[in-house]
């Protein structure tokens, strides 16, 4: 194996969008970053038929890669605590919070840094296209990368922090109280006023002071834009949650602004 070119795939599929990024290893560098949104939302079906497109119409998905990982972020999907979790019973788990069919297949992941199991529902068509294009694969759902990610970077935090990853149609939120998790949920929504509401009802739920509280963005959003004006009205402390990653970015990479692309820049 020539060591000057070790390159790792990160393919980010929701069903209004997809993501794909690419970590040249041996340089510690990322080398592709792309994302493709649609105006709605699409099926399984025809979310694989894009992802078909844009994988044959691009020669830089036409070279050996030395591992493949597709991330998977929708609302099929519920934690359950390490101690409590039977394989036998996911179905169950998942059918409380899910509307599921009897065919799903389900998976689940572990996060070892708080003994948690994600449970959730990938999509079986788009997993056996990748291992028809690339071979053996791993993949995982979007929120096990968003809340390891996060426990890594805030385990000896003292505070208590909230964090908001933006989609166009979705937000996913934690909530970590001195490094443990506190609260995880996903919300779909329409308009600015839904978004504002889900954040601010959980908020309350979770007796926590928008007045006080530290809400940090991640994801599709930006200080033009409505989300970012209408959560600024009422919470007093929101940022941009910084992204120090490990490796380098190219310039062009860089101006696309590493927040919002904050899951598969923490997949490798």
């Amino acid at each position: 194996m020539n060591t000057n070119h070790i390159k790792e795939l990160s393919i980010q599929v929701n069903l209004n969008g997809f993501s794909f990024c690419i970590l040249n290893r041996s340089e510690n560098c990322i080398t592709y970053l792309d994302h493709l949104k649609f105006d709605k939302k699409l099926t399984p079906s025809s979310i694989l038929e894009e992802i078909k497109k844009t994988l044959c119409s691009n020669t830089v998905f036409s070279e050996a890669f030395n591992s493949v990982n597709l991330i998977y972020q929708n609302e099929l999907a519920t934690i359950v605590p390490q101690s409590l979790f039977n394989e036998l019973h996911k179905a169950d788990y998942l059918k409380f919070n899910s509307k599921i069919l009897q065919t799903d297949f389900i998976e689940h992941d572990e996060i070892a840094v708080n003994d948690s199991v994600v449970v959730y529902v990938p999509y079986m068509n788009i997993n056996n296209y990748i291992f028809e294009t690339f071979g053996e694969f791993t993949f995982k759902h979007a929120s096990t990368v968003l809340i390891d990610t996060l426990l890594q970077r805030f385990g000896k935090s003292k505070t208590q922090q909230v964090f908001i990853n933006v989609n166009s149609v979705h937000i996913e939120m934690v909530v970590l109280n001195q490094g443990t998790l506190k609260f995880y949920n996903y919300f779909e929504y329409q308009t600015a006023e839904d978004f504002i509401y889900y954040v601010l009802f959980s908020l309350e739920q979770l007796q926590l002071n928008p007045e006080e509280i530290v809400v940090n963005l991640t994801g599709d959003i930006e200080k033009d834009d409505a989300l970012y004006s209408i959560a600024y009205k009422y919470i007093r402390h929101i940022n941009f949650q910084k992204t120090d990653y490990l490796y380098k970015m190219s310039k062009a990479i860089l101006l696309k602004q590493p927040y919002q692309h904050f899951i598969i820049l923490n997949s490798f």
